[in-house]
C-alpha cells in the first residue's frame, strides 16, 4: 500500500477493470477494488470503505445501477488523504441519483472530474443487451432517435488520463463514439457482425411487451418508458470529440467495435453465457 494508490471501484465491471488494467500496465499503484475482490469494497457495508480507502490518493468513483454514492464515503475518502476523484457519471439518462453524485464530487474540496459517456459499446456484448442481442429483439423505446455509443476503452483512457494527468480539474468530460447511430443501426451492424439476426423495436408498446414478462411492477415499467420518451425527445446526440482531445487517438467506430466481439464469439450461443430466451432489461441510468 502506497500514498499514491489509486483507488478503483467497480474493478470487475465494463470500465473500471479497464482503468484498472490501463493503470497496472503503466508501472502505477492500482488498487482494484470490488465485493469480492482482493481489496473487497461494498457500498451496502461501510465496513469494507476505509480498508478500501485508507492511503489512496486519487479515486475512480463509480456505483452499481440505482445505487446512489453515499456521501459519507467521499467525505471519508477525502479525509483519509483522497486528493483526486474522477467520477463515471452519464451523458444521456440523467437521473437524481447521478445529478446527487455530480453535486456531491464538485462540492467535495479535492480536485475532481466528471466523466459522462453515452450507451457503452459493451452493453450488447458484456452488458444487459446480450441476451437481447442473442434473442434477435433489442427493444429500447427511442424510436429511431441516434445515440453517441462509445466504447468502454475509450472511456477507460479518458479516465485513466483524468487520474494521472493534468489539466482534468473542475472538467466534465462529455464521451461519445465517433458517430452517432440509432439503436436500429446498431442493431443492423451487430446483425451483420454476429451473423445472426438482430432487430430493434422502439415503441413503448414494444418495451411493454418485452419488459412485463419479466415481473416488473407496471408503474416502474411506465416510469423507465417516460425516462426514455424525455431522452428520445432530446434528438439526435451529437457527437463529441472528446476522445482524441484526451488522448490524442480517434475513439474506436461503433463497426470495428462489432468486428472485434462477433471474432471473440461474443454473441455465440454454442458454451457462452447468457440466455437466448428473452429479451434483456434495459436498465436506466447505468450503461456500463
Amino acid at each position: 500500500m502506497s500514498a499514491d494508490d489509486i483507488l478503483v471501484l467497480g474493478a470487475t465491471g465494463s470500465t473500471g477493470r479497464r482503468v484498472a488494467h490501463r493503470l497496472s500496465d503503466a508501472g502505477l499503484p492500482v488498487r482494484a477494488a470490488s465485493r469480492r475482490g482482493a481489496v473487497r469494497f461494498d457500498w451496502a457495508a461501510p465496513a469494507t470503505w476505509e480498508p478500501a480507502v485508507a492511503g489512496a490518493s486519487r479515486l475512480y468513483l463509480m456505483a452499481p445501477h440505482d445505487v446512489p454514492v453515499d456521501p459519507a464515503f467521499v467525505r471519508l475518502a477525502v479525509e483519509r488523504g483522497v486528493r483526486r476523484v474522477v467520477l463515471l457519471s452519464s451523458r444521456a439518462m440523467r437521473d437524481e441519483r447521478l445529478l446527487a453524485a455530480e453535486k456531491l464530487v464538485r462540492d467535495c474540496g479535492v480536485e475532481w472530474t466528471i466523466l459522462r459517456p453515452d450507451w457503452f459499446n459493451q452493453n450488447f456484448d458484456e452488458g444487459f443487451f446480450r441476451d437481447a442481442v442473442l434473442a434477435g429483439t433489442v427493444a429500447v423505446p427511442v424510436g429511431d432517435a441516434r445515440q453517441g455509443f462509445v466504447d468502454a476503452d475509450d472511456i477507460a483512457a479518458v479516465a485513466v488520463a483524468a487520474l494521472t494527468g493534468e489539466g482534468h480539474h473542475g472538467r466534465v468530460h462529455e464521451i461519445t463514439g465517433p458517430r452517432a447511430l440509432s439503436f436500429g443501426e446498431a442493431a443492423d451492424v451487430i446483425a451483420r457482425a454476429a451473423g445472426r439476426p438482430v432487430r430493434h423495436l422502439g415503441a413503448a408498446e414494444d418495451y411493454r411487451a418485452a419488459m412485463t414478462p419479466l415481473g416488473l411492477p407496471p408503474a416502474q415499467i411506465e416510469a423507465e418508458i417516460a425516462a426514455f420518451a424525455a431522452l428520445r425527445e432530446l434528438g439526435d446526440a451529437e457527437p463529441t470529440d472528446t476522445v482524441r482531445q484526451v488522448t490524442g487517438r480517434a475513439p474506436k467506430d461503433f463497426t470495428a467495435y462489432a468486428a472485434d466481439a462477433a471474432a471473440r464469439g461474443a454473441w455465440r450461443t454454442d458454451g457462452a453465457s447468457g440466455s437466448a430466451d428473452r429479451p434483456g432489461r434495459v436498465k436506466r441510468g447505468d450503461r456500463g
